[in-house]
């Protein structure tokens, strides 16, 4: 069934697919939490003093939003949906989920949006969220919802992972990633890569194309809209994991949440995620409140992409009807 799946190529408006045999985005419901005490919370403060400031200079850098010209505002959303895809579109559906195929200068453009988003290498965010879905809400999992929404949202990132995370990331199957020459080049250079395009291009691009002074074009578009996009990617992870409805499997923590939907720019309908993990629309209504869907659609209709894997309708309601919390809508 998986080869034929692989060999067939589904079209995104109508394509169907069966998840592979083998993968490692799958629940583990053989892993077990260990007994007795939990593990020393060992704070990284190296990371919280980063952090800290981080989100001080994004709170003063809304102090000067006005004093941006339209166009250094309009640069700046244009950087977060650029970061913002390398993240949904890149390392989640593409990378992470393996949910549909992308050619190379696809491939390289999602590399290079990676970068802006900086939160982390290709390589090290797909392994961990392959780790997220396999143990989601156990020790294993590096942003546990159970420890709470601090812990879910940024906290995770201000302490050492906890043992079990590490040993079960280790034991995963990469060897797709390890293939991949875009995420090992990006792996290999990834300092660099950041510096040129998290901090330097945002900055650089309305202080020469406009005349942007260097102050506003370093806290605007290159700190505060990193600061956005780190935040509504840990949305997901926190308030996606804690708020909403569960329409597709109640037995599971995620939920569908709008807001997390619309600054996410798609992922927020997390409990059919979590519930279709191979599907590259992370939802069942296609673009709406979606727009990594509409890039990858997009995608396709340029012969950049191909292959995405989708859930059948039937497959769907099948689902809702054996666990859904009863409060699905067509739309």
């Amino acid at each position: 069934l998986r080869n034929a799946a692989n060999k067939k190529q589904h079209k995104p408006s109508n394509g169907n697919a069966l998840p592979e045999a083998t993968r490692e985005d799958v629940f583990d419901h053989t892993y077990k939490e260990k007994e007795g005490p939990k593990p020393a919370t060992i704070i990284v403060w190296k990371n919280v003093l980063l952090m800290t400031l981080l989100h001080l200079a994004a709170l003063y850098a809304v102090s000067i939003v006005p004093s941006a010209s339209i166009l250094t505002l309009l640069w700046s959303a244009l950087c977060f949906l650029i970061s913002a895809l390398g993240i949904t579109a890149g390392a989640h559906r593409l990378w992470s989920h393996r949910s549909y195929k992308a050619s190379l200068p696809l491939r390289i453009f999602l590399g290079f949006a990676n970068s802006m988003a900086f939160q982390n290498d290709i390589f090290e965010w797909a392994r961990d969220h392959r780790v997220h879905h396999k143990y989601s809400e156990t020790d294993a999992d590096p942003h546990n919802a159970v420890r709470g929404f601090f812990f879910a949202h940024i906290g995770w990132l201000l302490v050492r992972k906890h043992p079990d995370v590490i040993e079960k990331g280790r034991k995963l199957e990469l060897n797709d990633l390890l293939a991949d020459k875009v995420v090992m080049f990006q792996r290999k250079y990834y300092k660099p890569s950041v510096l040129l395009m998290c901090f330097f291009v945002p900055m650089f691009v309305p202080w020469y194309m406009w005349g942007e002074s260097l102050w506003v074009a370093y806290f605007i578009p290159a700190v505060l809209r990193y600061t956005m996009v780190l935040n509504a990617t840990w949305l997901v992870n926190s308030a996606a994991h804690m708020w909403g409805n569960r329409p597709y499997d109640k037995n599971i923590n995620p939920r569908e949440n709008k807001f997390v939907a619309f600054s996410a720019i798609g992922e927020g309908f997390h409990n059919y995620h979590h519930s279709f993990p191979y599907d590259y629309a992370t939802s069942e209504f296609g673009c709406k409140l979606n727009l990594t869907t509409c890039f990858i659609d997009f995608m396709c209709f340029l012969g950049l992409a191909k292959d995405c894997k989708r859930v059948s309708n039937e497959m769907v309601m099948a689902r809702i009807q054996r666990t859904g919390d009863g409060s699905h809508r067509s739309g």
